[in-house]
């Protein structure tokens, strides 16, 4: 089965052509990083434009990258959330209005589904069960994955996630957006040994997360030092090892409360090098396996969405004929297949 995936849930227009015999055909992306930047974040409405001026050809583009016509494509898989309700709706309408003038099933998936199966595309890929961390911009959550679409949610972020956290900081220290690669290169500047930030919700049972407050103890620190180049690196190390140790944490105590020896990393921030370190550590000493997605596929991506698609296809879920997106979407509602 060929599957045609559109992803625009955010600031990024994702599409690729999954082949469930053959892997990854084709994939080609477009970031909205420049058209954001001045603004310090994502403009929901700009977002949404943009998805419209550049679905349809990278569409194309990824047709003629795999040597396809569409008459080769047996289903359409599109995000439908959660995310921008504007910008889901873009490929929400694309996708579905495709599927159906193809004559193919379509099929609505679910964003961090595609986040959480990402390492699937790898050569080396976690069998079921596993620990999935899924961190981004939007959500950090820890998830026992059974099989696809067997889902509990272990713990989840009470207020910002860690991507958002990392904007916001990134801000405060004036750094450019997106803030979690500008924090990443300013820290290693940083002297690890002259701030410590807290550990946000370690001292206490479970498994939420809480980054909002970090945020506040950058300002705070910030404050009651001189605004330095050196003192805001030092910010940087000691907001980013806060954030990394903190998830750390929270995936040890996963790890051994369910028992369990594989261990997934995934999202957007899932690409940060010192969490990869730090979590490839604790594996180690756990006797567990860690796996990850390649760079380019942490972040938004179309071929996440293909081949969740193409498993949720091959397993009997179709959309009916209407255009349907979610801003918000519980990923344990979700059904396995």
């Amino acid at each position: 089965m060929r599957v045609l995936g559109i992803e625009t849930s955010c600031d990024e227009t994702g599409i690729a052509i999954y082949d469930s015999e053959q892997g990854l055909l084709a994939d080609a992306l477009h970031s909205q990083i420049a058209l954001h930047l001045e603004y310090g974040g994502v403009v929901p409405e700009l977002a949404s434009r943009d998805h419209v001026r550049k679905t349809l050809p990278l569409i194309k583009q990824v047709l003629k990258q795999a040597g396809l016509d569409k008459s080769d494509i047996d289903g359409v898989a599109y995000t439908a959330g959660p995310g921008l309700i504007g910008a889901l709706l873009v490929g929400a309408s694309i996708g579905r209005s495709l599927a159906w003038t193809w004559a193919v099933p379509a099929v609505a998936v679910h964003h961090m589904e595609g986040h959480l199966l990402a390492p699937m595309l790898e050569d080396e890929v976690p069998e079921f069960p596993f620990i999935a961390l899924l961190v981004s911009g939007g959500h950090t959550m820890l998830v026992q994955v059974d099989g696809v679409g067997q889902y509990s949610l272990l713990g989840d972020t009470v207020d910002d996630a860690a991507g958002e956290a990392f904007d916001k900081t990134a801000k405060l220290l004036g750094l450019g957006y997106p803030g979690g690669p500008a924090i990443s290169k300013l820290a290693e500047q940083g002297d690890p040994g002259r701030f410590r930030f807290p550990r946000p919700m370690t001292n206490r049972p479970g498994l939420d997360f809480s980054f909002s407050g970090l945020k506040t103890f950058a300002v705070n620190t910030l404050t009651d030092n001189d605004d330095d180049p050196q003192t805001k690196a030092d910010i940087a190390h000691a907001f980013e090892e806060a954030v990394v140790e903190t998830m750390a944490i929270k995936c040890r105590r996963a790890l051994e409360q369910t028992g369990l020896k594989r261990l997934v990393l995934a999202g957007g921030v899932s690409a940060n090098r010192r969490l990869r370190q730090r979590l490839a550590q604790l594996a180690n000493e756990r006797g567990a396996q860690l796996y990850y997605p390649r760079p380019e596929f942490c972040t938004d991506n179309g071929a996440m969405i293909a081949y969740a698609g193409c498993l949720r296809l091959e397993g009997g879920q179709t959309e009916p004929l209407v255009i349907q997106a979610r801003a918000r979407w519980p990923l344990e509602t979700l059904t396995s297949t």
